[in-house]
């Protein structure tokens, strides 16, 4: 089974949720999300996307970083997709802090599911969307 959720990929998307979205912090990582608008007749989409600066370490782990943030999201995310429990008409972006490379992941994936309900959670916006 492929990914559930489609990447950000424009430096500007990564922008406007930084400026508008609900944000939560976490050793591993900060996960910034924004909803989506409601567009008529299109299907509502998720889509995530993933960076680290050097902060976090060379080329290698941030790469290494990054994955570990995929996985992250392609376990969490993946369950709550499935057919039957729509979770879509997000943006989220995934910031890896310096703990993303070594910290335990059952631990990341507790603090992102926590981190996750509260920046979806009704009246966690900020700002305009």
């Amino acid at each position: 089974m492929g990914r559930q959720w489609h990447r950000l990929k424009r430096r500007s998307d990564f922008l406007s949720i930084a400026a508008n979205g609900a944000r939560r912090a976490t050793p591993a990582f900060v996960l910034q999300a924004r909803a989506l608008p409601e567009a008529d007749g299109a299907a509502p989409i998720l889509r995530i996307g993933f960076t680290a600066s050097r902060k976090v370490g060379n080329a290698v782990a941030r790469n290494r970083a990054k994955r570990r943030l995929r996985a992250l999201c392609d376990r969490v995310l993946g369950d709550r997709m499935a057919p039957g429990r729509a979770l879509s008409g997000w943006d989220l972006v995934v910031i890896a802090r310096d703990q993303a490379v070594s910290r335990d992941f059952a631990a990341m994936t507790a603090e992102f599911e926590q981190a996750f309900g509260r920046v979806t959670a009704p009246g966690s916006q900020r700002g305009r969307s």
